[in-house]
């Protein structure tokens, strides 16, 4: 996927300046497609060079005048070109399983600290996708009954919540096999 797929997707649910489209990939789309600020600023430049955006100056109070972004016809059409085409299932590559792998030839017990951080940092997603879920989906707040683009928001972020629980409980698993080697007498 390229950038340009995920932007058009965040401006469509939402038109908005390249500051708040940097936000809205820090909170949600970010999760999925990371992009720095830079990129961002590059490709929307690029984009409506392009045509596929429009960009309206809107006054501040202030501060200087922002370009506001939001989807032209050429890029409505290049996004459903888009869903149309098929896409390859994704490999990953995960550095912390061939650290894992590696330490057959170490120190297990040197890698705990290390998972116990990686543990810690998808409970703290978890957490994060759970209470964006109770605000935007399931909470009083959400729009009843939801619109097709929540149904499908909603069922990007149940597969961020399973893949972080999947993600925990195989950090258990490891966590528990570390402490089990790490008991274990040197060459056993």
């Amino acid at each position: 996927m390229a950038l340009e797929h995920a932007i058009l997707v965040s401006l469509l649910e939402q038109p908005g300046s390249g500051y708040e489209l940097a936000r809205r990939f820090e909170r949600s789309i970010g999760y999925f497609w990371t992009a720095t600020h830079q990129q961002i600023y590059r490709v929307l430049k690029r984009m409506e060079g392009d045509g596929l955006l429009r960009v309206r100056e809107v006054a501040q109070q202030g501060r200087p005048d922002k370009k506001e972004y939001e989807v032209a016809a050429p890029g409505r059409a290049a996004l459903s070109q888009w869903l149309h085409e098929p896409v390859e299932p994704e490999s990953i590559r995960h550095e912390l399983a061939v650290k894992i792998r590696g330490a057959a030839f170490d120190d297990p017990a040197a890698l705990i600290s290390e998972v116990e951080r990686h543990r810690e940092a998808h409970r703290a997603r978890l957490a994060h996708y759970l209470s964006g879920e109770q605000r935007d989906f399931t909470g009083p707040g959400a729009p009843q009954p939801p619109g097709i683009r929540q149904e499908l928001q909603h069922v990007v972020l149940r597969g961020g919540v399973a893949y972080e629980r999947m993600t925990i409980a195989w950090l258990d698993d490891v966590l528990a096999t570390l402490h089990r080697l790490g008991a274990a007498p040197p060459g056993a």
